[in-house]
């Protein structure tokens, strides 16, 4: 299964250390997975992949907006209707809950079927939490 790994984090920094680890576990399990960063990539390739797995990052500590950049990834991809994702935080902030319903929101929005959503706390976890999604 080709799987997306959408890396979305706070500023344009480059891709954080716990996507390669995601990679990692999705490749342990036979998945093809690529890492998609939202700052320097478009959203054109990614209808062409069985399953979205987005690693967003909200703003800062105190908020639980998410950068514009994970909105606009997702609306220039289409023909997401009916296909499988998970929604990851990747860093923690104040009011995690409430950030991970807006990334999931923001997701089903576009037509993504959400059956996984977690905290990445560390890579580690990151690798283990990859292995444990049913795709």
């Amino acid at each position: 299964m080709r799987i997306a790994i959408v890396s979305v984090p706070a500023q344009k920094r480059g891709i954080p250390q716990y996507c390669t680890f995601l990679q990692r576990g999705f490749e342990a399990m036979g998945h093809r997975a690529d890492i998609m960063d939202a700052w320097t990539e478009d959203g054109h390739k990614l209808p062409a992949y069985d399953y979205i797995a987005a690693a967003v990052e909200t703003r800062s500590f105190f908020s639980v907006k998410l950068p514009e950049r994970f909105h606009k990834i997702l609306s220039e991809g289409s023909g997401f209707g009916g296909k499988k994702g998970a929604a990851f935080l990747g860093k923690k902030c104040l009011r995690t809950n409430r950030a991970l319903l807006n990334i999931m929101s923001v997701m089903e929005k576009e037509g993504l079927f959400v059956n996984r959503s977690d905290i990445i706390l560390g890579n580690e976890q990151a690798e283990a939490l990859a292995k444990r999604i049913g795709v």
